[in-house]
């Protein structure tokens, strides 16, 4: 279950990934362009059309201004001529700018979208190579919010603000210059009135980055609160925690009520600013142009085409503030995303330029291996171990005694703190991981299944196989008859986390996968606890026709499978205690007379059994 958050205590948690030192929204800017340079494709000519549609916008009040002061108001009387070329001039002008902003908004979203799908890509993927142990910390939702609602709000902001905000300040610029030819006077009130929002923005915009930074980490923690309950629904009724389980969806859903109230108030706040601005300097205007044309300082056109400017002045300022909304909003979901993307990977890919093993039963080799999680005291110490090419290893040992860990260690899911592991003379480290993959696969407790048919999760060991070849290797493994009696067969659809199997039958999918994967290696975390005992004997059979001419390590759960192995190697505190064929082990005594650790374990074992 999530963890109950106050508003205020987001600031601080759920950073684990990428949480080092804020970086500033220009360097956001930078670094995200470099991580989806699509962004900025064509971004010239984009440019361009966003000028040509702000300067089209500045002819219509000159036009009006010239209308009234030399085709109405002219010396020689009224000039329809003029007039009729002074509309044209303006329709001329509104079409100009009615297509270059659709241009400039098509290029817009074509660009912006493909820079995101970019973005979206790249974080999926690198959230596949984020270390176990950042994976395990992280909140699932905080991590699918990163992917996807934080994009969504860059998005918004490149489609909707971003551009809009270069033109926004152009046109600002481009209207105060044509203002100046009209009347420094008015001008000057117009910036007057406007000055105490432009001084304020800096301090809004650190305001309303750090309340939107809030809000993102509100919408993953929130994602995370309603997520879980969905995925452990059954242990949510099971233990009737309906009302608990509520509470904590409540909880978090409140925390993001309050942190997006609190920035959007900023937002009101500042947008209100600017609306009082926008009064009094169209008031400001009215009085004071009023009063110059009285003195004859001005004529009532160019009042009038005053008055149309300082629309387009104050248009762009008001929405220059939710422009400074979407981009505060954008820039705290992009640094997240970042955050993933600048997160190192634990496990290293050589790529082609690392080496590649060739098939056969391999050997297997631990020197002076060991293991700790950051922060934490070493879980696997100094262990020296050595399997010959084709032999049987079952790895015992009490419940955190270091077993589950060698096997990550062994099948590189995760990197030695010290020493190294080799894989036919081979450090792991070095060889490329397609042909890791292919040669070594790991069989977990509970095979994970994804939501489609049986034949699609049984090909994720050989995505070439063809339908014939995963019956055959159903029927070697003794399944045969359990497919037949699925009520499709291989079409049977499994459910999301293959809920629509029992935990048996989703352990014979797992095992199927891992024969069609054919390896080399196979390292079997108990891949039968979950099978009744009349099936595991079917498959007990199967397995030792897999294992025939292969390299195999199993962590042994059920002491059975020790029995039968060549070799056991026995984990007590991290260390390998013992090691010896089961006979031999079983009978073993301490120098003070007491059973040794596996005797113990045995013994523990046996009298489970008889009960």
């Amino acid at each position: 279950m999530t963890v109950d958050l106050a508003p205020e205590e987001l600031t601080d948690r759920g950073t684990s990934v990428g949480s080092g030192e804020e970086i500033s929204a220009r360097e956001t800017l930078r670094r995200g362009l470099a991580f989806s340079p699509e962004l900025a494709d064509g971004f010239g000519w984009t440019l361009l059309l966003a000028v040509i549609g702000t300067a089209g916008r500045l002819v219509v009040p000159v036009s009006v201004q010239q209308t009234l002061d030399k085709g109405l108001n002219g010396p020689n009387g009224v000039d329809l001529a003029f007039v009729s070329q002074m509309a044209v001039v303006a329709a001329l002008a509104i079409l100009a700018t009615g297509l270059s902003s659709y241009f400039m908004t098509a290029r817009l979203f074509t660009a912006s979208e493909r820079g995101l799908a970019t973005l979206r890509i790249k974080a999926f993927r690198h959230v596949h190579d984020l270390p176990l142990l950042t994976q395990n910390t992280e909140h699932r939702g905080a991590l699918v919010s990163r992917v996807t609602s934080d994009v969504d709000q860059i998005s918004q902001f490149l489609v909707f603000g971003g551009v809009l905000g270069i033109i926004s300040v152009g046109q600002v610029l481009l209207a105060t210059v044509v203002m100046l030819f009209y009347s420094w006077q008015l001008t000057i009130l117009v910036w007057v009135c406007f000055l105490p929002l432009f001084l304020s923005l800096r301090y809004f915009q650190r305001r309303l980055s750090a309340a939107y930074g809030v809000v993102r980490r509100s919408v993953g923690a929130m994602l995370s609160a309603i997520s879980e309950p969905v995925v452990g629904a059954v242990t949510v009724r099971t233990y009737g925690i309906e009302e608990r389980t509520q509470e904590r969806i409540d909880d978090a859903i409140t925390a993001n009520q309050v942190a997006a109230t609190k920035a959007q108030g900023l937002t009101a706040f500042s947008f209100s600013l600017g609306g009082v601005s926008a009064g009094l300097a169209n008031a400001g205007v009215l009085i004071l142009g009023i009063w110059l044309g009285l003195a004859g300082d001005i004529t009532s056109g160019e009042v009038i085409g005053f008055a149309f400017l300082v629309t387009l002045f104050v248009g762009p300022v008001q929405m220059g503030t939710q422009v400074l909304t979407d981009a505060q909003n954008a820039i705290a979901g992009w640094r997240r995303v970042i955050g993933i993307l600048e997160t190192p990977a634990d496990l290293d890919d050589p790529g082609p330029a690392g080496q590649s093993l060739p098939r056969g039963a391999m050997d297997v080799a631990f020197e002076d291996v060991s293991f700790g999680y950051p922060g934490g005291p070493l879980v696997v110490r100094e262990v020296t171990e050595h399997f010959e090419s084709g032999s049987r290893v079952a790895v015992v040992g009490e419940t955190g005694s270091g077993k589950t860990t060698f096997a990550k260690l062994l099948t590189r899911l995760m990197d030695p703190t010290r020493g190294a592991v080799l894989l036919d003379g081979v450090d792991v480290r070095e060889v490329e991981f397609a042909s890791l993959r292919r040669r070594v696969v790991l069989v977990p407790q509970e095979g994970f299944l994804f939501d489609s048919t049986l034949l699609e999760n049984a090909r994720y060991g050989d995505l070439d196989a063809s339908r014939e070849r995963v019956i055959a290797s159903a029927v070697e493994l003794g399944l045969g008859d359990w497919l037949d009696g699925l009520p499709h067969g291989l079409d049977t659809r499994v459910g999301q986390r293959g809920e629509s199997l029992s935990a048996g039958e989703r352990q014979l999918v797992a095992l199927l996968r891992a024969h069609l994967a054919d390896p080399d290696l196979l390292v079997l975390d108990e891949a039968t606890s979950a099978v009744d005992p009349a099936l595991e004997m079917r498959i007990g059979r199967a397995l030792e026709r897999l294992m025939s001419g292969r390299t195999s390590v199993t962590i042994a759960h059920r002491l059975s499978t020790a029995e039968s192995a060549d070799e056991v190697i026995v984990f007590d505190k991290g260390r390998v205690v013992q090691r010896g064929p089961h006979a031999d082990l079983v009978g073993e005594v301490l120098a003070a007379g007491e059973p040794s650790v596996y005797a113990r374990l045995h013994a523990s074992w046996v009298a489970q059994q008889s009960k």
